[in-house]
């Protein structure tokens, strides 16, 4: 059985990206082309259709529609948006981490760098992108899980 995601885990490496960005950025910024407002817009559709799927696993999983058989979730189906949610999350805290790592130089370079302020639009939809495919992930996991059995013998009456 897979354990859940854990916000800590996600919150721990968004820091480690946001670190090694930052550190990257100090460096090389004057080098980097503009960042325009979409270079983090591709994780948004993905968070969206995560979404999507989160509602309609919910819905069957809600309804007892689990299995074999047309109109049912098959538990493989299940399984892969399981897998699907574990690496968007993952993929969604680094890519915050990397946008806020470069929000981290920019902020204080704004009064002094015309391109610092040109580049913070770019990085704050990136950022927002990034975080809103990890919720999304973390929402898909969430509406995969198990029903509870309530004629499981093992489980204590309440």
């Amino acid at each position: 059985m897979l354990k859940q995601t854990r916000i800590r885990d996600l919150l721990a490496l968004a820091v480690l990206a946001a670190l090694v960005a930052w550190l990257l950025v100090r460096s090389m910024y004057g080098s980097l082309p503009p960042i325009p407002v979409y270079a983090g817009a591709s994780l948004y559709p993905v968070a969206v259709i995560e979404v999507i799927l989160a509602f309609l696993i919910r819905s069957r999983v809600g309804k007892r529609e689990i299995g074999e058989g047309p109109g049912r979730l098959h538990p493989i189906t299940a399984a892969r948006a399981v897998a699907l949610a574990k690496a968007s999350a993952l993929v969604g805290a680094a890519s915050a981490g990397v946008w806020v790592g470069f929000l981290l130089y920019l902020v204080p370079q704004r009064g002094v760098l015309q391109a610092a302020t040109d580049d913070m639009a770019g990085v704050l939809v990136g950022a927002i992108a990034g975080i809103a495919l990890a919720a999304a992930a973390l929402w898909l996991e969430y509406c995969c899980r198990a029903p509870e059995d309530p004629d499981d013998p093992n489980e204590p009456a309440a």
